[in-house]
């Protein structure tokens, strides 16, 4: 079920002209219940995929956005396994949007790819993103997966020459995500022109969807980038969200703005035609 729910929803966007959008929160931030209040308003808005943050203490690859989400998160005594209950209670009640849970390798191996896999499919998490695990070093956990019908989504960035490509598609599935600038999470945009070779090569040689991420934070920036992606994702411009609703103690204002982001995004988005 897991993988399949991923490529009927890219089908569903395709069949409606767009490009999908995909949103980025970190889960426990600013705590679990409002989580899952955000998860529900993002989907409520129009989120075709939802990418759930796993809070880290090393976030190497994310901006001070997204490091400081995993802080406060962590600050929060939010674990794995709380990421998972997440998913799993937003799963009782959407059977529909794909659940892609985000993080690092370390929590994973310490739970056990096996126990992990298990656990994720359970939960509901159709595929994750761990961005510190190269292909040559994920064998374990694409054979813990493949058990689960579980995705494991790569990386690709401008710099990935057509050699690497090949290595990053090798037991990838669901889609790719396609890192539009050289530098972390939140950094600045790419111009999309810029990308469009290396973003095309991607799919072409994977055959797999190829959204981009990295610096898109507007509905602006969405529609110019989804001229040349299957997707488009949006992590900082939620998380920051999270953040300010966390700092003046009003919590349930994250929800409602994550949810107005949305809207702004999927509007952005409607009437764009992916490039094929």
């Amino acid at each position: 079920m897991p993988t399949s729910r991923i490529t009927a929803r890219f089908d569903k966007v395709k069949a409606e002209g767009r490009a999908a959008l995909v949103t980025y929160i970190m889960a426990g931030d600013p705590d679990l219940e409002t989580s899952f209040q955000n998860l529900c308003a993002l989907r409520d808005n129009g989120a075709d995929i939802i990418e759930l943050g796993a809070p880290f203490t090393d976030p190497m690859a994310d901006g001070p956005a997204i490091q400081k989400a995993a802080l406060r998160a962590l600050a929060n005594k939010t674990t794995l396994t709380d990421v998972l209950a997440l998913a799993k209670r937003f799963r009782e009640t959407d059977q529909d949007t794909p659940l892609i849970l985000m993080g690092y390798a370390n929590p994973v191996h310490t739970l056990g790819y096996q126990a992990f896999a298990a656990a994720a499919a359970e939960a509901g998490i159709d595929g994750t993103i761990l961005v510190d695990l190269p292909p040559e070093e994920d064998q374990p956990i694409r054979e813990a997966y493949a058990q689960h019908n579980l995705s494991v989504i790569r990386l690709a960035t401008p710099t990935t020459n057509e050699a690497r490509m090949a290595k990053v598609a090798e037991g990838a599935s669901g889609f790719l995500y396609y890192v539009a600038v050289a530098g972390v999470t939140g950094a600045g945009s790419a111009n999309p022109e810029d990308i469009r070779a290396g973003v095309d090569m991607a799919r072409r040689i994977s055959g797999l969807p190829v959204c981009v991420g990295f610096g898109v934070k507007t509905g602006q920036q969405a529609s110019e980038m989804a001229k040349i992606a299957d997707g488009v994702v949006v992590g900082s411009a939620f998380v920051e969200h999270a953040r300010l609703a966390s700092e003046a103690g009003t919590p349930h204002l994250a929800v409602e703005n994550m949810g107005q982001l949305a809207h702004e995004l999927i509007q952005a988005l409607q009437g764009t035609v992916p490039a094929a």
